[in-house]
């Protein structure tokens, strides 16, 4: 008789280890799915503000076809098409090619000076800024979760379940890492 109040005890207790444990892995995977669907939304409107922003710039400087060719095509796919892993490769590539434009701007001082460039270039940073803090935001929702994925005892669960540690948004390009040089001639 005891031993069969122990037994039920101890699968009592199994499975509300087992119930909790899915339960914080399913919350886990929805704010990390919540967080990127912030963050996609910034690097959308950032997709939709490029071409604007490319077009400005090349009724100013229609010799640099290769810099503005490179742009656009990084935006050629459609993206509500992309994975998530595409849609986060893009907006690194993104990321690298936006100082390219606001270099050609430095050059082309007509350019700097007109209205639809300098409201286009605030948009851009208002949207780089949110993006900045869409992805501190995932990046902190994933780190959440895969912990929860690879600690002991949810991570038997997460096996069970197919749970997958999702990957962090990080910095690629060594280019990006450097600090801005700034110079005042």
């Amino acid at each position: 008789m005891i031993a069969g109040i122990v037994i039920g005890a101890i699968v009592l207790l199994i499975l509300i280890v087992c119930i909790v444990g899915y339960n914080s892995l399913v919350k886990g995977r929805i704010m990390v799915d919540e967080a990127f669907s912030t963050m996609d939304v910034y690097l959308k409107k950032r997709f939709d503000l490029i071409p604007n922003l490319v077009e400005t710039v090349k009724g100013y400087a229609g010799h640099e076809k290769e810099t503005l060719s490179q742009i656009v095509s990084l935006r050629s796919e459609g993206y509500s098409g992309m994975s998530v892993e595409e849609k986060l490769e893009n907006s690194a590539a993104i990321s690298r090619a936006i100082p390219k434009i606001m270099a050609l701007a430095e050059s082309y001082p007509d350019l700097k000076a007109n209205q639809n460039f300098q409201e286009l270039s605030q948009q851009l940073e208002t949207v780089e800024e949110d993006i900045a803090n869409a992805r501190k935001y995932y990046n902190g929702a994933v780190r959440k979760y895969n912990m929860t994925v690879q600690s002991v005892p949810t991570n038997i669960i997460a096996g069970l379940f197919h749970f997958e540690t999702k990957p962090m948004y990080e910095v690629e390009d060594e280019s990006e890492r450097q600090n801005v040089k700034v110079s005042f001639q």
